[in-house]
């Protein structure tokens, strides 16, 4: 495990924060296969950041082996996969309780990308401070590494979040420059003992908004691969799916060159399809093995179940993607149905149709209310999906 006293390979320019299976066996997994190919360069610098023991040793472990196996099963164009591939992206691995200072430095002096998969609550930054030693959210984090960086005269990065939020890099954005002005003004009054910076003038501070704004790039994305269980002591199974939607912004750098990697000029289409096709087809699904009384236990089960199947091709084919029609193409809509089918027809996947159901209400008004809408907006029936809110609310009374 690197120290603060020691240094990271210059060539992990991109940073990763998150040493969870998905990064493992997505980006990590995508990056070195684009190195096998000569098709980029680029190695990773993965940080720990989490408080916990496991995630700690899992970050241990990574940073001794630097390569680990990702299993790919299932089913591709309808053709089993069933095979095993060597991750050997990782130039290091490194938890940031132990070894701060020298990730900030390597930042500073190597960094040309910025990844992160953190978890649910990682945006949430409440009382952190960039002015803290150690700040405990990742904004917090990326906020003062990304000071340090101007502070030092660097280029601006190209950060790319992959967490499974709505224009995620636009939200990162507006949180380390929301901190980042909140700090400032906390530094006028009381600092903490401890700072690692002393109060700046607010000409400075808006020079590095301006930074920010102008030197970085912050490229929203769209991640997506079931990545369904760790293998241990490192490495994944994954689904053969994969998909890293990159929207295009200028002076961006791209970490690899990849089949599933698609940089597009907005990724509208793409989080329309997920949501709303894919997300859309396991609520309704849920909803059918509900009132069906929960025969089976996983995705897969249900896909085995002519009644649930029957049903989720119906809603699909005469009422979610003739209103998705109004917005894209029928041939990419029946196209992406189809792989849907055949994700969830996944024989190797243990996909918990309960776990589908946690939070079903809050689904419904997401993923099904708004394809209802369009099709209202174009004068379309759905019957299918109506009901599937109705027995939500019936639920709710009954």
């Amino acid at each position: 495990m690197t120290t603060d006293l020691a240094t990271f390979p210059p060539d992990a320019t991109i940073v990763q924060f998150g040493t969870g299976r998905f990064l493992l066996a997505h980006v990590d997994a995508m990056v070195s296969d684009s190195l096998a190919r000569g098709a980029s360069e680029a190695r990773i610098l993965v940080v720990q950041t989490s408080p916990r023991e496991e995630g700690k040793h899992k970050a241990r472990a990574l940073a001794r082996a630097r390569r680990y196996p990702v299993r790919i099963r299932g089913r591709r164009d309808g053709e089993i996969v069933d095979r095993e591939e060597i991750v050997d992206s990782v130039a290091d691995c490194a938890i940031a309780e132990e070894a701060w200072p020298a990730i900030t430095r390597h930042v500073v002096e190597h960094a040309r990308i910025i990844v992160s998969n953190t978890a649910d609550s990682g945006y949430e930054i409440g009382a952190d401070s960039s002015l803290n030693p150690l700040p405990t959210s990742y904004p917090g984090k990326l906020t003062q590494l990304l000071r340090a960086r101007f502070d030092a005269g660097g280029e601006g990065l190209t950060i790319l979040p992959c967490e499974l939020i709505d224009r995620n890099a636009d939200t990162l954005k507006s949180l380390v420059i929301e901190m980042t002005r909140r700090d400032a003004t906390a530094a006028g009054g009381q600092v903490p003992d401890d700072a690692i910076c002393e109060a700046d003038s607010s000409g400075d501070t808006e020079a590095f908004v301006q930074w920010l704004t102008s030197a970085c790039v912050w490229a929203n994305t769209l991640v997506d691969r079931i990545v369904s269980a760790p293998l241990e002591p490192l490495g994944a199974i994954a689904e053969p799916y994969a998909l890293w939607a990159i929207q295009r912004e200028p002076g961006m750098a791209i970490p690899c060159e990849h089949p599933d990697v698609e940089v597009v000029d907005d990724l509208t289409p793409q989080a329309l399809l997920k949501l709303h096709v894919l997300n859309l087809a396991h609520t309704f699904l849920v909803d059918q093995w509900r009132r069906a009384g929960e025969p089976g236990t996983f995705v897969r089960d249900a896909m085995e179940n002519e009644t649930l199947v029957v049903a989720l091709r119906e809603v699909l084919a005469s009422e979610a993607l003739p209103a998705l029609a109004t917005r894209l193409p029928i041939a990419t809509l029946e196209t992406y149905r189809d792989v849907t089918l055949e994700r969830f027809a996944n024989p190797y996947l243990d996909h918990r149709l309960a776990d589908i159901a946690q939070n079903h209400a809050t689904k419904l008004e997401r993923r099904i209310k708004p394809v209802i809408e369009m099709a209202e907006a174009a004068g379309l029936p759905t019957p299918q999906l109506t009901q599937a809110m109705r027995d939500d609310a019936s639920r709710a009374t009954g």
